[in-house]
């Protein structure tokens, strides 16, 4: 089957268990996962969802979030809007009703029939999934407070600018790489420009971003931020010194773009209609941008130029520990949603100094995970259905997508994710420690984590030594993973319950995937989390 051929297969089996076209009210995606608005939550056959081959996962947001990795989540995601698009032109305003929707089934709507639930504990991949989609459930409501809900907004802002972000980074990469060869002089001025470009207007597009998540007009915030980039800033004086094009970064963008926002309103509420279209983006620009000019390039430039020098700081001194504490702690961040407030420090260390060096220290949680998930294929000998799981998901957390992992395996056997996390602690502080001792490790992007960070590897002792210390750290994290699970992941209640036989489940549409028996963790990237979100992030 021709690639094209399999995506649009792929999102022609989504559609009609989610509702069908009707029931989508909007269609966007990120790193890993097609994020879907629905007006009827009932309709969605998750079971269903979960048995599609190419479906990794789910999870149940602000969006309805189908987990398809990367880069097959960008090929789907156009086949999906196109069939939505063929199949309102030939039925418009069909709306299906929960008994009338294509995958709904009788007694299958996308609940559960409480009399139809097992009694006792489930000792299978599908248990665990219900489980690990319990706890989502809990961890969601008690994540819906207004700062989560706030630092989401933040992350729908820098999540789209992930893919330019890596793009350009590998062209970076490649361009050093070419320079430290002295290979290709010609050429090398090309990549730069391609590599930099980017990142020398990220202002505008975090601006445009911004003004476009608090309901604002994008451009306005676009033309706002585009101030702190423009060279002519370099003419101006505020606090008593000369201001620099691109003085505040992202952060300046980011205030600069809300106060836009928020100034339109107000002109929106005031401004007579028949003026409207002259003095609202008038008076937005000039307000914003004065604030912007005389306030907060300078005060956003102090923030950015602190976290720089605390970043610094905290690794060079504290290295170890700081490792340590990052990578065990990272993956809780996630489920307390706060890992979002990471995005825009990862995104200013990137437009300060080329790459960030926490994003490969956090990476070190999703080693942890791979190895708890090996020592947990191990003690349960006897669980075909688990180990299926994790035969399947594997490949996808060693790429840094952990999802699976998560919220299938360890988080619902409770100590394993304890376990796991401590070989992510182990990780981190292997790769703090050598930013102790002054070999710093970083990514030119946030998104990736696991092998797939590699080609965004960055440092300031050559391409070589930084991929060896990334690959230690997740050595040590797989390695520490798997021997806290091992020894200390299980009591013996646990195997009792889970290290027994499963019969293997009828291949019907509604049986589980191994790998898709499972909910998915929000990372991301911002990772997007994050985590996600992204990964890593």
């Amino acid at each position: 089957m021709a690639p094209e051929d399999k995506n649009r297969a792929t999102a022609a089996a989504i559609l009609p268990l989610v509702g069908g076209a009707a029931n989508v009210d909007s269609v966007a995606h990120c790193m890993t996962r097609l994020r879907l608005g629905l007006r009827d939550r009932s309709l969605v056959d998750d079971e269903a969802l979960k048995a599609v081959p190419a479906v990794m996962g789910v999870v149940e947001d602000d969006t309805y979030q189908i987990v398809l990795g990367p880069g097959t989540v960008a090929r789907v995601t156009p086949e999906f809007e196109r069939i939505i698009e063929e199949a309102r032109a030939t039925e418009p305003g069909a709306h299906p009703t929960p008994e009338s929707a294509p995958g709904a089934t009788a007694g299958t709507t996308g609940t559960s029939d409480p009399a139809s639930a097992p009694s006792g504990p489930d000792a299978s991949a599908a248990g665990l999934a219900a489980q690990g989609a319990a706890m989502k459930a809990a961890r969601k409501a008690k994540n819906a407070t207004p700062f989560k809900l706030f630092l989401r907004r933040i992350a729908n802002i820098f999540v789209p600018l992930i893919p330019a972000l890596i793009g350009c980074g590998i062209i970076a990469g490649l361009n050093g790489l070419l320079v430290n060869l002295g290979r290709l002089p010609s050429v090398t001025p090309a990549l730069a420009a391609m590599a930099s470009g980017f990142m020398a207007l990220i202002a505008v597009f975090v601006g445009f971003n911004t003004a476009k998540e608090f309901g604002g007009t994008p451009i306005l915030g676009g033309a706002v931020a585009a101030i702190i980039v423009f060279p002519g800033v370099a003419n101006i004086e505020a606090f008593g010194q000369k201001l620099s094009p691109g003085q505040g970064g992202v952060l300046g963008a980011l205030g600069a773009a809300v106060l836009a926002v928020y100034v339109e309103k107000w002109c929106r509420r005031w401004v007579p209609e028949a003026l409207d279209v002259l003095v609202t983006p008038t008076l937005t620009v000039l307000v914003s941008g004065l604030v912007t000019i005389f306030g907060l390039m300078y005060l956003a430039g102090e923030v950015s130029t602190a976290i720089g020098t605390f970043a610094d700081w905290l690794l060079s001194h504290g290295g170890a520990g700081a490792g340590f504490v990052l990578g065990g702690l990272f993956l809780p961040l996630v489920m307390l949603g706060l890992h979002q407030a990471l995005i825009p420090i990862h995104t200013t260390l990137i437009e300060q100094q080329g790459y960030t060096v926490l994003l490969p220290i956090l990476a070190m949680a999703g080693a942890g995970q791979v190895g708890a998930a090996v020592a947990v294929y191990f003690r349960l000998p006897r669980n075909g259905s688990i180990r299926r799981t994790i035969k399947s998901a594997l490949p996808a957390g060693l790429l840094g997508v952990g999802e699976p992992l998560i919220y299938g395996v360890s988080l619902p056997l409770g100590r394993p994710f304890v376990t796991a996390c401590v070989g992510g602690a182990f990780g981190g502080g292997f790769v703090g420690l050598f930013n102790q001792l002054g070999d710093k490790v970083g990514s030119t992007a946030i998104g990736p984590s696991g092998w797939a960070l590699f080609p965004l590897l960055d440092g300031n002792h050559g391409l070589g030594t930084t991929a060896a210390i990334y690959a230690g750290g997740l050595l040590v994290g797989y390695l520490t993973g798997f021997l806290a699970t091992y020894f200390f992941g299980f009591g013996r209640d646990l195997l009792a319950e889970f290290d027994v036989a499963q019969e293997p489940a009828p291949a019907t549409s509604s049986s589980p995937n191994p790998v898709t028996g499972t909910s998915t963790d929000p990372r991301g990237n911002g990772p997007d989390s994050p985590t996600k979100e992204p990964a890593g992030v």
